[in-house]
Protein backbone atom coordinates (compact mmCIF):
# COMPACT_ATOMS: atom_id res chain seq x y z
CA UNK A 1 0.00 0.00 0.00
CA UNK A 2 2.86 1.98 0.75
CA UNK A 3 3.57 2.34 -2.92
CA UNK A 4 0.51 2.67 -4.25
CA UNK A 5 -0.06 5.80 -2.21
CA UNK A 6 3.29 7.51 -2.86
CA UNK A 7 2.87 6.89 -6.71
CA UNK A 8 -1.06 8.43 -6.17
CA UNK A 9 0.45 11.22 -4.20
CA UNK A 10 2.94 12.07 -6.75
CA UNK A 11 0.74 11.96 -9.73
CA UNK A 12 -1.97 13.71 -7.94
CA UNK A 13 0.61 16.57 -6.92
CA UNK A 14 1.77 16.65 -10.52
CA UNK A 15 -1.50 16.47 -12.33
CA UNK A 16 -2.50 19.66 -9.94
CA UNK A 17 1.29 21.35 -9.62
CA UNK A 18 0.74 21.38 -13.50
CA UNK A 19 -3.26 22.35 -14.09
CA UNK A 20 -2.84 24.67 -10.93
CA UNK A 21 0.23 26.47 -12.68
CA UNK A 22 -1.95 26.66 -15.80
CA UNK A 23 -4.20 28.86 -14.59
CA UNK A 24 -2.01 31.38 -14.21
CA UNK A 25 0.61 30.67 -16.95
CA UNK A 26 -1.80 29.61 -19.92
CA UNK A 27 0.77 27.11 -20.99
CA UNK A 28 -1.52 24.20 -22.21
CA UNK A 29 -3.69 25.59 -25.16
CA UNK A 30 -7.52 25.86 -24.47
CA UNK A 31 -9.64 24.09 -26.57
CA UNK A 32 -12.97 25.71 -27.68
CA UNK A 33 -15.28 27.13 -25.05
CA UNK A 34 -17.67 24.38 -24.24
CA UNK A 35 -21.12 24.94 -25.51
CA UNK A 36 -24.47 26.30 -23.71
CA UNK A 37 -24.59 26.06 -19.70
CA UNK A 38 -20.83 24.67 -19.31
CA UNK A 39 -19.39 27.49 -21.75
CA UNK A 40 -21.40 30.01 -19.56
CA UNK A 41 -20.67 28.77 -16.01
CA UNK A 42 -16.70 28.43 -17.41
CA UNK A 43 -16.56 31.89 -18.79
CA UNK A 44 -18.39 33.28 -15.83
CA UNK A 45 -15.28 31.94 -13.31
CA UNK A 46 -12.51 32.88 -15.84
CA UNK A 47 -14.35 36.34 -16.00
CA UNK A 48 -14.80 36.87 -12.48
CA UNK A 49 -10.99 35.30 -12.02
CA UNK A 50 -12.69 32.88 -9.46
CA UNK A 51 -9.68 30.01 -11.32
CA UNK A 52 -7.01 32.60 -10.29
CA UNK A 53 -8.26 31.49 -6.98
CA UNK A 54 -8.48 27.75 -7.51
CA UNK A 55 -5.61 27.85 -9.34
CA UNK A 56 -4.03 28.77 -6.21
CA UNK A 57 -5.15 26.39 -4.19
CA UNK A 58 -4.51 23.63 -6.66
CA UNK A 59 -0.75 24.63 -6.62
CA UNK A 60 -0.82 24.70 -2.95
CA UNK A 61 -2.13 21.59 -2.31
CA UNK A 62 0.34 20.41 -4.87
CA UNK A 63 3.42 21.55 -3.59
CA UNK A 64 2.21 19.90 0.22
CA UNK A 65 1.70 16.49 -1.58
CA UNK A 66 4.80 16.52 -3.74
CA UNK A 67 7.22 17.56 -0.83
CA UNK A 68 5.25 15.02 1.65
CA UNK A 69 4.96 17.32 4.08
CA UNK A 70 1.08 18.20 5.52
CA UNK A 71 -0.23 15.77 3.20
CA UNK A 72 -3.42 15.51 5.47
CA UNK A 73 -3.91 19.14 4.60
CA UNK A 74 -3.16 19.06 1.17
CA UNK A 75 -5.91 16.47 0.39
CA UNK A 76 -7.88 18.84 2.39
CA UNK A 77 -7.71 21.40 0.39
CA UNK A 78 -7.73 19.38 -2.90
CA UNK A 79 -11.33 17.69 -1.52
CA UNK A 80 -13.61 21.16 -2.28
CA UNK A 81 -11.72 21.46 -5.79
CA UNK A 82 -12.38 17.68 -6.92
CA UNK A 83 -16.10 18.09 -5.99
CA UNK A 84 -16.64 21.13 -7.83
CA UNK A 85 -14.71 19.50 -10.82
CA UNK A 86 -16.89 16.38 -10.55
CA UNK A 87 -19.88 18.45 -10.08
CA UNK A 88 -19.67 20.44 -13.22
CA UNK A 89 -18.71 17.49 -15.94
CA UNK A 90 -21.98 15.24 -14.01
CA UNK A 91 -24.08 18.36 -14.42
CA UNK A 92 -22.84 20.38 -17.71
CA UNK A 93 -20.33 18.37 -18.98
CA UNK A 94 -20.50 14.51 -18.94
CA UNK A 95 -18.35 13.59 -21.67
CA UNK A 96 -15.08 14.87 -19.97
CA UNK A 97 -15.51 13.37 -16.79
CA UNK A 98 -12.50 10.98 -17.04
CA UNK A 99 -9.32 12.85 -15.70
CA UNK A 100 -11.59 14.55 -12.55
CA UNK A 101 -12.74 10.17 -12.13
CA UNK A 102 -8.62 9.44 -12.37
CA UNK A 103 -7.89 12.44 -9.89
CA UNK A 104 -10.47 11.34 -7.49
CA UNK A 105 -9.41 7.59 -7.38
CA UNK A 106 -5.96 9.03 -6.62
CA UNK A 107 -6.93 11.09 -3.82
CA UNK A 108 -8.79 8.30 -2.24
CA UNK A 109 -5.71 6.00 -2.51
CA UNK A 110 -3.57 8.84 -0.47
CA UNK A 111 -6.31 9.74 1.53
CA UNK A 112 -6.66 5.70 2.44
CA UNK A 113 -3.04 5.78 2.80
CA UNK A 114 -3.35 8.81 5.36
CA UNK A 115 -6.65 7.55 7.38
CA UNK A 116 -4.54 8.07 10.31
CA UNK A 117 -4.40 11.72 10.16
CA UNK A 118 -7.94 12.04 9.62
CA UNK A 119 -9.12 9.81 12.20
CA UNK A 120 -10.06 12.50 14.87
CA UNK A 121 -12.84 14.10 12.67
CA UNK A 122 -14.41 10.82 12.86
CA UNK A 123 -14.60 10.05 16.89
CA UNK A 124 -17.96 11.85 17.91
CA UNK A 125 -18.12 14.44 20.47
CA UNK A 126 -19.20 13.52 24.01
CA UNK A 127 -22.10 14.96 25.04
CA UNK A 128 -22.28 17.26 27.93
Amino acid sequence: MKIAATVARLLLGLMFLVFGSNMFLHFIPQGPEPAGLAGEFAGALFKSHYFIAVGAVMVLSAVLLLANRFVALGLTLLGPVLVNILLFHILMAPSAIGMGLFATLLWFIVFAYERASFAPLFVPCPRK
